[in-house]
């Protein structure tokens, strides 16, 4: 049975191969790049659709992707893995004009030698004008800025945030729809998002990190069908002189405390604001790139206190070119050096009994030399150093080493 499938499979791969060869006969343009303009002045929310295409003569497709491989070499407190090769992730793209103002776009992520697969965006978009569009499908939730703009190859580190990861849940996307929008006035650039989606649930505060963890959320599947509902709003303004500021909020409730009409508890709530910022310094052309994050959650009384309901943390990148030229045959390649700092605290607050205060934060710094051949590919070497406290603010675990990194749009 599996001969038969492979031979089935290769049957329809070489008739595909042949179908385009014919095509490519008497349509030179078969196989055409469209690139994303860089130049253009766009919003965090604009990156879904920022990005590199391959448009496949006249069919109504495009397809795109990136992907991540690592190398590290990391130890906490002496205790180290060794050696670690990683392909992260390789994502693909699929995107369709279905009509001037009707759009798809899909991204498939393929995690850890495709141990995980995720949908993480597959939505229709109908543009009515610039300020009213409709989306509809699996969404982004537009919370901060790393959640909507993460591609690997727009980043110097080969680690994601970790305020973006381990506080919110990156690649937090849920079933829904909602309203989003831009205008522009004298210079400036103005965007809103609004959204009605499938969200959190109790694993938030039961789970086994032990703590309050937003990110356990990604692992139930279900909520893509049914659960509670989240509501996600995001506003942002731009101007090409100064940069882009965002500020969003996401919330609703996350426990089940219905079923059948029987009220089973209280409704419990999460709720999460955040600020981002990002620009580039005029002459130097350095780039800041910002984001904070405030999270509270109604924990139950009968918890212990390790289980916050307060959280906060964010992250700092600087980058700043070093070099722009003309390098082994690439014409505008760029070297640069940059710094990411880290801060996230996941109980915020005093104990009751005592009032000293609730350790379980963490500080990290990571330097990094960057090398772009080109727009779409990044070759990153980076240098972690993190400090983490435990609940009781014990002296904190230390954390360092190396990570060397290639990812490139394809």
């Amino acid at each position: 049975m599996n001969t038969f499938r492979i031979r089935i499979t290769v049957s329809v791969l070489l008739l595909f191969i042949a179908g385009m060869k014919t095509q490519a006969q008497s349509d030179t343009t078969l196989l055409k790049r469209k690139s994303a303009d860089t130049t253009k002045q766009a919003l965090n929310m604009d990156a879904v659709y920022n990005r590199p295409f391959l448009e496949l003569g006249k069919l109504p497709v495009s397809l795109g992707g990136y992907a991540e491989v690592n190398w590290q070499h990391i130890g906490t407190d002496g205790i180290s893995e060794g050696h670690q090769f990683q392909m992260r992730r390789m994502t693909l793209f699929v995107a369709s004009s279905i009509t001037n103002q009707i759009k798809f776009l899909s991204e498939i992520e393929l995690e850890e030698g495709g141990k995980e697969i995720n949908i993480e965006f597959a939505a229709v978009d109908v543009e009515f004008v610039p300020l009213l569009n409709i989306r509809a499908g699996i969404i982004m939730n537009p919370i901060g800025s790393f959640n909507q703009n993460h591609d690997g190859p727009k980043w110097e580190f080969t680690d994601r945030p970790i305020s973006s990861t381990q506080m919110l849940p990156a690649t937090w996307s849920n079933a829904g729809f909602g309203l989003f929008g831009k205008t522009y006035s004298s210079g400036w650039m103005f965007g809103y998002e609004a959204y009605i989606s499938g969200g959190f649930d109790a694993t938030i505060i039961d789970n086994e990190e032990n703590k309050t963890f937003l990110p356990s959320a990604k692992a139930n599947r279900g909520r893509f069908e049914e659960g509670n509902t989240l509501y996600t709003g995001k506003i942002a303004a731009r101007n090409s002189k100064i940069g882009e500021i965002g500020i969003s909020y996401m919330g609703g409730i996350y426990n089940t405390h219905e079923r059948d009409g029987l009220i089973l508890d209280d409704e419990r709530r999460c709720h999460v604001f955040a600020i981002d910022f990002n620009s580039t310094l005029p002459e130097l052309n350095t780039t800041i790139i910002g984001e904070w994050a405030w999270v509270n959650v109604d924990v139950p009384d009968t918890y212990t206190q390790q289980y916050g309901n307060q959280q906060h943390g964010g992250f700092i990148d600087i980058v700043q070119p070093i070099f722009k030229g003309k390098l082994f045959n690439w014409e505008n390649t760029v070297l640069n050096i940059a710094c990411r700092v880290e801060y996230v605290d996941w109980n915020v607050g005093n104990f009751r009994e005592t009032g000293d205060n609730i350790g379980e934060d963490l500080w990290s710094i990571m330097p990094a030399v960057s090398f772009r051949p080109t727009t779409q590919t990044v070759l990153r070497l980076n240098y972690r150093y993190q400090m983490q406290k435990d609940v009781l603010n014990n002296e904190p675990a230390k954390t360092g080493g190396f990570n060397f990194g290639i990812s490139t749009y394809f």
